[in-house]
């Protein structure tokens, strides 16, 4: 089973590369961010023509998110994040498909920061922690994946520098991102590529695509029932050079039956 998460930076924009990139590698699952759709927008029917079935949770104009599953319907368990009645981001969506439970998030950037964006990611990642513990005690196999706009390490990033006042590797971002790793969730990539120096994203701007200037911020967290059956884990890279491609590539695990 290989679950993928891709923040597509505009479903509608990049739908071309989208739909080759999962007839390309057909993962079971994959999490969609940053749609930038409203609900009746979303190219639903596109993707049954391939072969897979998608609940989403869509904003007009931008965040969103969505899961597509190969071959069977995703069953919604949650819409929107819980602990704030009043945020009405479209920032998170929880399916079950085939007996694991998939939560795709598209976490705030927090930029600039200090201020109240950077404020409102603080606060919303302690809301994820939460939701992330109700998840633990399920017992059940869990992954939550996205892009979570999060620099995990000074390894994560091709200049730590050069990235060293945004929101993204602050010590309060990066404190929170480590709280989820200490309550027990494996970070896929990282398991398996502990050196560092893989990217998941590459600024259109300034050449960092062309220059290799990318860092990690798109991630799969595995509860143990997962993390026990995984194999492999990677991102797509050769799809960020595309024509017309998302600034993100796609990240995925694979889990053994």
């Amino acid at each position: 089973m290989r679950i993928a998460s891709f923040n597509i930076n505009g479903v509608k924009a990049r739908l071309p590369r989208l739909l080759e990139w999962l007839e390309e590698t057909r993962p079971k699952v994959a999490c969609l961010q940053e749609i930038k759709s409203q609900d009746e927008g979303f190219p639903a029917a596109e993707f049954e023509k391939i072969g897979y079935r998608a609940i989403w949770h869509g904003q007009k104009g931008f965040n969103g998110v969505a899961i597509l599953a190969e071959g069977v319907e995703p069953v919604e368990a949650q819409r929107t994040l819980p602990g704030d009645p009043d945020d009405l981001h479209a920032r998170y969506i929880e399916a079950d498909v085939e007996g694991v439970r998939i939560a795709c998030l598209y976490l705030p950037n927090g930029n600039p920061q200090p201020g109240p964006k950077f404020d409102y990611k603080l606060a919303w990642m302690e809301r994820l922690r939460a939701r992330m513990a109700e998840l633990w005690a399920l017992e059940i196999p869990c992954a939550v994946v996205g892009d979570f706009n999060v620099i995990p390490e000074d390894k994560d990033v091709w200049s730590p520098a050069a990235m060293a006042s945004d929101a993204l590797m602050q010590p309060k971002s990066r404190a929170a991102y480590r709280r989820l790793l200490a309550d027990g969730w494996t970070d896929a990539i990282d398991t398996l590529n502990p050196r560092g120096g893989v990217w998941t994203f590459w600024d259109y701007q300034a050449g960092a695509w062309q220059r290799d200037h990318g860092f990690r911020i798109d991630h799969l967290l595995l509860s143990p029932e997962l993390a026990d059956r995984m194999v492999a884990a990677g991102v797509d890279k050769d799809h960020r050079g595309r024509e017309k491609a998302s600034d993100h590539a796609p990240v995925w695990v694979e889990i053994r039956d």
